[in-house]
């Protein structure tokens, strides 16, 4: 089961995550909601500089434009980019013929049965999905600490079988178990489920979430 932690904002747990079993973490760069997890380019470039080789850094973005997006992505230096926006597919096409490695995530909001379709334009151009929640209260497209409709979830992992597929939304160990239990994913993908009280990231929290997500894998294996 991989196991991205989200919401990264300083070296130390970067480190952190990595030496726990972290396989990705990601890097919020480019706000355009509301979040406390931004920070900066420079910010990100250190920290995805640091990571030992076998945990993945993901720029996050809420940024539609393609040049913009171009822009973060050679200033950090990150091969894997998250798109929580509503970019348009044609402009995910030119991104990735402007940087033909790069490999592209695409957030999906699992809102309703209309979400089964979305997936469906971006198939071939992006090389996996995120389903996560939108609070519409506070308008957060990502770490907004709510769950939604697993089924809903697991109805997309089946119907876009070829695809790799990360749940979000909510998750935290004492519930990462369920949740792959429910949707089989490709993946998990966490942020405020790992957060201490200062915002920053929590160690034993961290250690949970991935014992309890690494163990839900091998029980679906």
């Amino acid at each position: 089961m991989h196991v991205k932690v989200c919401g990264i904002r300083r070296e130390e747990d970067a480190v952190l995550a990595a030496e726990l079993g972290a396989d990705a973490i990601g890097l919020l760069v480019g706000r355009q909601h509301p979040s406390p997890d931004f920070i900066s380019e420079q910010s990100a470039a250190g920290i995805a500089r640091i990571l030992p080789s076998k945990t993945k850094a993901v720029l996050v973005t809420h940024v539609p434009d393609v040049d913009e997006i171009e822009r973060l992505l050679r200033e950090t230096e990150i091969a894997t980019v998250q798109l929580h926006s509503e970019i348009l597919p044609d402009a995910v096409q030119e991104l990735k013929a402007r940087l033909p490695k790069l490999t592209v995530i695409k957030s999906v909001h699992v809102v309703s049965d209309a979400s089964m379709e979305y997936p469906k334009t971006y198939l071939n151009l992006v090389d996996g999905f995120v389903l996560d929640s939108f609070n519409p209260a506070t308008n957060q497209v990502g770490g907004t600490g709510l769950t939604h409709d697993w089924s809903l979830s697991q109805r997309i992992v089946s119907r876009y079988s070829r695809a790799r597929v990360w749940l979000a939304g909510g998750l935290h160990a004492g519930n990462v178990r369920a949740a792959i239990h429910a949707v089989k994913p490709f993946g998990v993908d966490v942020n405020s489920g790992t957060k201490a009280g200062d915002g920053f990231k929590d160690a034993r929290k961290v250690r949970d979430f991935i014992i309890e997500a690494k163990q839900a894998g091998r029980d679906l294996a």
